[in-house]
C-alpha cells in the first residue's frame, strides 16, 4: 500500500523535479541560486526529520505525521503554476515548502515501512517500495514530456504552468490512497514482532556513526538533478522537452538498481552500498563535460544508480543497525546529516558551476569516493559484531 502511495506521489513531485531546472532558467534564476535553493530544499527536507523522527518515536502517531507531510509535500507542486506572475523567488519558496512536507512525513513513513519489511527482510522490503516509487518517478517526467510537446514551445512559461497544474491529479490520488492505507492497517507496528531493544543504553553503536560519516560525504558530492538539467538546457545539448525524458531514464535505472542492490544488501550487507557508490561517483564528468548526447546519457544512468542505492540500501542499513523503538530518531539523525551536507555540497557546486566546471567535477567525484572508507569501516564493525553469533551457531 505504501508502495502505491509512493508511486503516485513520485509521479507528482519527481515529475516536477524533472522540469524545474529549465523552468527556473526561464524565470531568470542563476546557476548559483538554483544550486543554493536546491541544496537548501534538501537541507530542510532532511534536517527537519531530526525533529519529526523524534516526535514520531515519542507519540507513535505515524499515520498522522505521514498524512500531514504528504498533504504539504504534494499540494505545493500545482502551486508552481503561479510562478510566471510571481517570479523565480516564489517558485523556490514552493520548492522549499514541498521539501518541508517531505521532512514531516518521511521518518514516520520509513518507520511504518520498516515494520512491514520485517517479514521479508529490510533490503528487499525497501527495494520493493523503491521499485514502485520509481515507476511513478519514471512516468511523471514522461507525462510532462507529453504535456509540453502537445502544448508546444511558442509560449514556454504557459506550457510549464499547465504541466504543473496537471500534476494536481496524481497528488489527489496519492492522498486518497494514503487514507485508504491508514484505514486498512491502522496499527503497522504489529508487523514487527522483534523486541524493542536489548539494553537501556540510548546511544547508537559506532558502526552507525561511521556509516553516517560516509553518507555525509556521499551527499555532499551528489549533484541534484535541477543543476544538471540547467546545464544541459543551457548548453542546448538537448531540447527542453527532452529533459523530462532524461529524468525518466534516470528513474528507470533507479528502480532497477534499487531492486538489484536491495537484494544484494540482504546477502552481502554494506558491500552493496560500497559497490553502488563506487559506480555512481563517476557520473559528473560524463554530464558536465559532455559535448555529445551519448556521454550525458551515460552520466544520467550512473546518477540513477546512485539514486536507487540511496533510496533503498541507505534506509535498509539504518533498520539493520538500530532497534525498532529508536528508528524514528535514527532516521531523523541520518537524514539531518544527509541534508546538511547535500545543502552545502549543492550550494558549492552551484557556485563552482558559475566559476569553474572542472572544479565542480573534481569536488563531486572526490567527495563521493571519500565516503567508501567509512562504509568499509562500518561494514567491518558489523561483521565483527556478527562473528560471536556465527561461532555459537556452528557449535
Amino acid at each position: 500500500m505504501l508502495g502505491l502511495v509512493s508511486l503516485f506521489s513520485d509521479l507528482t513531485y519527481e515529475g516536477a523535479r524533472s522540469i524545474i531546472g529549465p523552468y527556473l532558467l526561464l524565470l531568470g534564476a542563476s546557476a548559483t541560486m538554483i544550486g543554493f535553493f536546491s541544496g537548501l530544499g534538501e537541507f530542510i527536507g532532511y534536517a527537519f526529520r531530526l525533529v519529526t523522527g523524534y516526535i514520531s518515536d515519542r507519540t507513535k502517531q505515524y499515520w498522522q505525521l505521514t498524512i500531514l507531510g504528504y498533504s504539504i509535500n504534494l499540494l505545493a507542486i500545482p502551486a508552481l503554476a503561479l510562478a510566471p506572475g510571481l517570479g523565480w523567488q516564489y517558485a523556490c519558496g514552493m520548492l522549499l515548502l514541498e521539501r518541508l512536507g517531505k521532512a514531516i512525513r518521511n521518518p514516520a513513513k520509513s518507520t511504518i515501512a520498516s515494520f512491514a519489511a520485517h517479514e521479508v527482510g529490510p533490503g528487499k522490503g525497501f527495494a520493493l517500495q523503491e521499485a514502485l516509487d520509481q515507476i511513478g518517478a519514471f512516468l511523471g517526467p514522461l507525462l510532462l514530456f507529453l504535456v509540453l510537446t502537445l502544448k508546444g514551445t511558442a509560449e514556454k512559461l504557459s506550457a510549464y504552468s499547465l504541466a504543473f497544474l496537471v500534476l494536481a491529479i496524481p497528488a489527489i490520488l496519492t492522498l486518497g490512497l494514503l487514507l485508504l492505507a491508514r484505514r486498512k492497517y491502522p496499527d503497522p507496528e504489529q508487523f514487527d514482532t522483534s523486541s524493542p531493544t536489548t539494553t537501556g543504553d540510548s546511544r547508537f553503536l559506532p558502526e552507525y556513526w561511521f556509516y553516517l560519516a560516509g553518507i555525509a560525504l556521499l551527499a555532499a558530492g551528489f549533484a541534484d538533478f535541477p543543476l544538471m538539467a540547467f546545464h544541459l538546457s543551457k548548453i542546448k545539448l538537448f531540447d527542453d522537452t527532452v529533459i523530462p525524458v532524461l529524468y525518466s531514464i534516470a528513474m528507470g535505472i533507479d528502480a532497477l538498481s534499487a531492486l538489484f542492490f536491495g537484494r544484494m544488501y540482504d546477502r552481502k550487507g554494506l558491500t552493496a552500498i560500497i559497490v553502488a557508490s563506487g559506480i555512481s561517483a563517476l557520473f559528473s564528468p560524463f554530464i558536465f563535460l559532455a559535448t555529445r548526447p551519448e556521454p550525458a546519457i551515460i552520466g544520467i544512468m550512473l546518477w540513477g544508480i546512485g539514486m536507487g542505492a540511496q533510496e533503498s540500501i541507505l534506509k535498509a542499513a539504518v533498520t539493520s543497525m538500530v532497534p525498532k523503538d529508536k528508528r524514528g530518531t535514527a532516521f531523523g539523525i541520518f537524514n539531518t546529516g544527509f541534508g546538511i551536507f547535500w545543502f552545502l555540497g549543492s550550494w558549492l557546486m552551484g557556485a563552482l558551476y558559475d566559476a569553474n566546471i572542472v572544479a565542480l567535477i573534481l569536488f563531486s567525484t572526490v567527495s563521493q569516493l571519500a565516503s567508501l572508507p567509512f562504509f568499509y569501516k562500518a561494514r567491518a564493525l558489523l561483521l565483527k559484531k556478527a562473528q560471536p553469533d556465527s561461532l555459537s551457531l556452528s557449535r
